[in-house]
């Protein structure tokens, strides 16, 4: 017979509770023992049930492993701390980064010429070089891109250039052709001409001849 899962949930029905209790203990005890013996593992066990009696089981002295437990625990940071030193050291770092915001915020001001009443004339030199160096460093990346933007344009006007030969060259080939198909055209024309006037008629416009008797007899 199979037997059912079991829902981990109270049991509602109080001799059904009690019975896996007592059951369920045993098979905890036993495992405990069995552990102690085999893995030579220090082991307390206590258990209350729900009546507040007393089961227990130790491998040695119950109360040398409770002490030992107590001073583990007592080395071993706690969560609680850990957040209180995690919360300590943040708070540290937002003030150390306060305090370089605030420097960096006075050297700013300092080099746009502003709160400098107090300053000392080394410190003074100090901005100056700064400056200066800030002063080449722009410089140096100004003619940058102004060479950069004129190697551009060059090599667009190259393109341009070659891509208006190109038209330029379509544009002679057509006119050259255009030349040539006018040139084959009026040859032609001419030849038609000269042929049309070697053709002899005998049209005659004007009015017509009076036949005489000797024309008739004829």
């Amino acid at each position: 017979m199979v037997r059912g899962k079991t829902q981990m949930k109270r049991i509602e029905n109080a001799t059904s509770r009690q019975v896996t209790f007592s059951k369920r203990r045993n098979g905890l005890l036993k495992k405990a023992f069995e552990l102690s013996v085999l893995c030579d593992a220090e082991i307390a066990l206590i258990i209350f049930s729900p009546k507040s009696k007393l089961y227990e089981f130790a491998s040695s002295s119950m109360k040398e492993t409770i002490e030992r437990y107590r001073d583990h625990v007592k080395d071993m940071p706690t969560q609680d701390s850990m957040r209180a030193e995690d919360v300590q050291r943040m708070r540290q770092l937002a003030a150390g980064m306060a305090k370089q915001i605030e420097l960096l915020e006075v050297a700013k001001r300092k080099i746009l010429g502003e709160g400098i009443g107090s300053t000392t004339m080394e410190e003074l030199l100090h901005i100056e070089q700064q400056l200066e160096r800030s002063a080449r460093i722009i410089r140096a990346r100004k003619m940058q891109v102004y060479n950069e933007q004129v190697e551009q344009l060059q090599a667009k006007e190259k393109q341009l250039a070659t891509e208006n030969a190109i038209l330029n060259e379509k544009c002679r080939l057509q006119s050259t052709e255009t030349k040539e198909r006018e040139s084959i055209f009026l040859l032609l024309e001419d030849d038609h001409e000269d042929k049309t006037s070697d053709v002899e008629t005998e049209l005659f416009i004007g009015q017509p001849k009076r036949r005489t008797k000797k024309d008739r007899s004829k």
